[in-house]
Formats: C-alpha cells, structure tokens, sequence
C-alpha cells in the first residue's frame, strides 16, 4: 500500500482560503484517480474541509496555532517549514495504522499520475523512488512544459519507504506540535517540512532513491496560492487529452484559447525576450573575458 499524505496551510495564511479548498478538491480528484486501489490518502489541516471528502481519504484535524501574522500565502520559510513539517509529521502518525509500505508527501495543489500507486505495488522492497521528470502547468491558462530536476522545484516529488521515515511509536493523534518537532528532530525541516534536498538527506541515510521511470507528477502554478508566486510563460503546450486522462486535470479555457497561449503573441515576445537576454549575457560574459586577457602594455624588460 502506499500513503498519500499531505497538509493545508493555516486559513490565517491564505489569500483566499475558499480557493485553496477548491484545489485541494482537484488534487484529490487526481490522486483518486489511481488506477490500482491500494492506496489511502491523509489531508492534515486546521480545519476540515467544506466539501464531502471522496472514499480512501482522511482528514486529520491539526489544533496547531498560525505560524505567521495574516500575511496571504507567502509566509516566511522558516514558519513555512514549522507548520508543514509538524503538519506532515502529524499524517505520518496517522498513516502508520494503514501500515503503508511506501509514503508520497504531496503538495495540495498539484497533481499525480494515476500509475504511482500501481507502479508501488508492483515494485515492493525499494527504498523509493524520486520523480526528477515532470511537468509544470499553469491552472489559470491550462498550458503546460516538460520540467527538468523536478524534485528541486516540487514538493510532490518523492515515493519513499515507510521505514525512512522513523515514524515515532510512542506518539498518537493528540501529540503536540513541540512532541512532533522533538520526535522527528532533523527530518521535520529536510525531509518533512522541505524537499529540495531530501533525495541528498535519504540517501545519507541509506535510502538511496531510483529515478521515477515516467513523468509522476504536475507542479501547479499560476493558481494565486502558490507560496512560491511561480508562473508560467513562454512556448508552453495546450493541455492534452493524455495529459488531462493521467492526471486528471480539466484544464482552463476552450481548446482555441490555450493554443492561444501557447503559441500566440505573448508567448513569442516572452520567447524573444528570453532570447533577447540570454544572447546579452553571452556577449558580457565574452567582453569580459575579452578584457581580462588583453596583454598587458607595462615597461617590463625597459
């Protein structure tokens, strides 16, 4: 089995807490989407969300405090990872019942493969896996691009055995924040809370992860929520049929408008001003390269 676990931001910390309960609702559409049935989803949040939940997910209700004065979605990091480390954690400790052989943290945004839960049953045994290949997609324009070292820009990023974790035994439910923290030590931050280094921090721990074999996952930006503030521009492409059917996305717009987007006029200025500034930067870097191999005109042997 594997367990999907993931955490909602403080309503205190949204720009729109109505919309992150709507992508939540399409996140979870994706992940219960899986083509093979062992799995369970855990959403660990401050409160529980207005819409009725779809079967094999859990809400696990989190008395934790705000970790920030209400500041809209781009909460500081080291509250960020505080909250989400503890909140995660929290869904580790409810998950445990299930006994899962794999864990997928994910971000409650984005979207998953429908193969990820059949691809973990029919590999039992490995210490995981890290999704390096994916895609980025933008929720307002329903366009998307290849993205390359996924797990350095993603949270939903990684399939990790259970055991990595260390999940603590001698905690339940009731466990406060501090008990959490305490309890998971170093991992609340590297591995719980982040996930730009977790593939270095597992691997130091003996967990060495495999590369995903296909595209796992879709990094959602452009939605208003993104604690990043990413977009997306550029030559992109018109969400697929295949694409929308894997990871069940139904994309913004009419097909006509995101090939608009895709290869219309903001896309080619973007493109040329992309062009633009990289042929810029080669030309300094050659002038000053240029410059600091000009001989010298010293008086030396005068």
């Amino acid at each position: 089995m594997i367990a999907f676990v993931t955490s909602l931001r403080h309503p205190q910390n949204s720009a729109d807490y109505s919309k992150v309960e709507s992508l939540l609702a399409e996140t979870l559409g994706s992940i219960c989407a899986q083509r093979n049935d062992d799995y369970i989803v855990i959403v660990v949040g401050n409160r529980p969300p207005s819409f009725k939940l779809p079967n094999r997910v859990q809400f696990v209700s989190a008395d934790f405090p705000a970790p920030a004065p209400p500041s809209g979605p781009q909460t500081d990091r080291d509250s960020f990872l505080w909250d989400k480390g503890t909140k995660i954690g929290l869904g580790l400790l409810a998950a445990r019942s299930y006994r899962p052989e794999y864990v997928m943290i994910f971000d409650a945004d984005d979207y998953v493969s429908n193969r990820i839960a059949g691809h973990a049953q029919e590999n039992p045994g490995k210490p995981g896996w890290v999704i390096d290949r994916g895609w980025i997609y933008s929720h307002a324009t329903g366009v998307y691009r290849p993205q390359g070292d996924f797990n350095r820009a993603c949270g939903t990023c990684h399939v990790v055995n259970f055991t990595a974790y260390d999940v603590p035994e001698h905690l339940d439910l009731d466990a406060s924040q501090d008990e959490i923290a305490a309890a998971f030590g170093d991992r609340l931050r590297r591995i719980l809370g982040a996930h730009r280094d977790a593939r270095t921090w597992l691997a130091d721990a003996g967990w060495e992860l495999e590369p995903l074999p296909f595209r796992g996952a879709v990094y959602n930006v452009d939605t208003g929520e993104n604690h990043s503030g990413k977009s997306l521009s550029g030559f992109v492409r018109p969400a697929s049929y295949r694409f929308q059917r894997e990871f069940g996305i139904r994309p913004a717009g009419t097909p006509l408008s995101r090939l608009r987007v895709a290869f219309g006029p903001d896309a080619i200025a973007d493109a040329s001003r992309r062009v633009s500034l990289r042929l810029g930067r080669l030309t300094r870097g050659r002038l000053t390269r240029q410059g600091s191999s000009t001989p010298s005109s010293g008086t030396d042997g005068l």
